[in-house]
């Protein structure tokens, strides 16, 4: 079984930025490609960026130069960089892999 491990989410301010982690174990395959969503209050679960297992990268247009998404050599850890956040990002940060989820973790961002 695969699990995925977030991390890296807290409190800012707008403008500031953060780095989420996710880390993959167990039976996780280097061709795959993993993702981040995010869950507001109130709002539904939205996709968020991807990565394929050949590195390319898909962003939602509302963060589209301000989030990158990268993993590493060993392709069992996902980050995301967060940077210019907005009050409207705030939600909680999913990792997700084939059909497994991360358990998310907490993104608030002040104005």
């Amino acid at each position: 079984q695969v699990q995925l491990v977030e991390s890296g989410g807290g409190l800012v301010q707008a403008g500031g930025s953060l780095r989420l982690s996710c880390a993959a174990s167990g039976s996780i395959s280097s061709d795959w490609a993993m993702g981040w969503y995010r869950q507001a209050p109130g709002k539904q679960r939205e996709w968020v960026a991807g990565i394929s297992s050949v590195g390319t990268t898909y962003y939602v247009d509302s963060v589209k130069g301000r989030f990158t998404i990268t993993r590493d050599n060993a392709k069992t850890t996902v980050y995301l960089q967060m940077n210019s956040l907005k009050p409207e990002d705030t939600a909680v940060y999913y990792c997700k892999s084939a059909n497994t989820w991360g358990q998310g973790t907490q993104v608030t961002v002040s104005s």
